[in-house]
């Protein structure tokens, strides 16, 4: 007699077939300061260890210092020709996950000089780049993989406290959740700006209301990011070393909190506050410190209020962690420390929101972004 087997067991044994199927691959940029030297390199991720094997290397571009692969995998997209005068560039590569390579695609203008930050809309039909030295930013149509001339480019000329406020500053391109504004955070004028962005317009960014949100003066905004389900949103700020908690609605930011990320106090203390993420779960947020301290810091975040609390902090391994990534299981984070020319892999508690080494290191000149995906 054959025994029948419940639809739900079913549907939980296919569920976890898919999920033990699905592969990870780690994109790593850097910045090679030599178009003839690797630039970008991929590894298919082991999620049940946090070790990685590499699949392959991309030379011949310059200075690929932020990437990002698209949603549905098939290309990655890269900032190039960063950190070169009268340069910028958006570079495009096709990806086959069977094999982890990457073939290049073409190049773009950027539309600005230094290149800093790229994301994908939703639609696939647009990318956002912020251009840091340019102090500008823009959106290039994408069809199949192949970058398009950029159809705005959106220049600003503020300025702020500080020798390193002379001039705009745009250092990342981040939508919100559903994808209708996109904010522009300006270090050097210390505004998080935002626009409207409708994918089916040839023109898509409408600036919106208001335009802009002001930090306080001298705080200069780097990255920023949204809570996975809560209408949330976190500013780290590169020149503070602090981090500032939003509510958020329709395009518009209302400050609820401002927190320390850095320990060490003194007025010439250089706070170089860089990366910030939220974890899966929506339960932790972590932003990194460089210069002197060099440190991953870790919040709780209340679910009631969206408050931080400041609960830890865990050394980095190496100097000047740039960019870090949380895996999208949550239970890795790995940091790029650009000047130790390393790669760190750390274990995350999903309860407690603690880190620890988990002694894999990756090894390359100049990481200065990551990104995990799975295929």
């Amino acid at each position: 007699m054959i025994k029948k087997i419940p639809l739900l067991c079913l549907l939980v044994l296919g569920y976890s077939q898919w999920l033990s199927a699905q592969q990870y691959y780690l994109f790593i940029g850097s910045y090679n300061k030599d178009k003839n030297k690797t630039g970008i390199y991929i590894y298919r991720f082991n999620r049940a260890t946090g070790k990685s094997d590499m699949t392959d290397t991309i030379g011949n571009v310059l200075n690929p210092g932020y990437l990002v692969p698209s949603a549905n995998g098939s290309y990655l997209y890269a900032c190039t020709e960063a950190q070169t005068p009268k340069a910028g560039s958006v570079s495009s590569y096709a990806f086959n996950p069977e094999t982890g390579k990457a073939v290049w695609i073409n190049s773009q203008s950027s539309g600005g000089d230094n290149p800093v930050y790229i994301t994908e809309h939703k639609s696939g039909r647009w990318l956002a780049v912020a251009n840091y030295t340019g102090g500008s930013a823009a959106v290039l149509p994408v069809e199949n993989g192949h970058v398009g001339k950029a159809a705005q480019v959106f220049a600003f000329k503020d300025s702020s406290l500080t020798d390193r406020q002379r001039s705009a500053h745009i250092h990342s391109a981040v939508l919100d959740p559903a994808h209708r504004f996109l904010f522009l955070p300006d270090l050097g004028a210390d505004k998080i700006r935002c626009f409207a962005f409708d994918a089916q317009l040839p023109a898509p960014l409408q600036p919106a209301t208001p335009p802009f949100t002001a930090t306080v003066p001298g705080s200069g905004p780097r990255h920023f990011a949204f809570h996975p389900t809560l209408p949330l949103a976190y500013s780290i700020e590169e020149l503070s070393g602090m981090v500032t908690a939003y509510h958020y609605a329709n395009g518009k930011l209302d400050s609820l909190q401002r927190i320390k990320a850095h320990y060490k106090r003194g007025q010439d203390i250089d706070y170089s506050g860089a990366d910030i993420h939220v974890s899966p779960d929506g339960r932790f947020l972590y932003a990194s410190i460089r210069a002197e301290e060099n440190i991953i810091v870790i919040y709780a975040i209340d679910p009631a209020t969206g408050l931080l609390t400041r609960i830890a902090r865990q050394s980095t391994g190496g100097d000047h962690p740039r960019n870090f990534v949380i895996d999208p299981t949550g239970k890795y984070l790995l940091v790029a420390n650009m000047m130790s020319n390393n790669v760190v892999v750390f274990e995350r508690n999903a309860q407690t929101g603690l880190l620890k080494k988990t002694g894999t290191t990756l090894n390359m000149p100049a990481p200065s972004c990551l990104q995990i995906k799975a295929y």
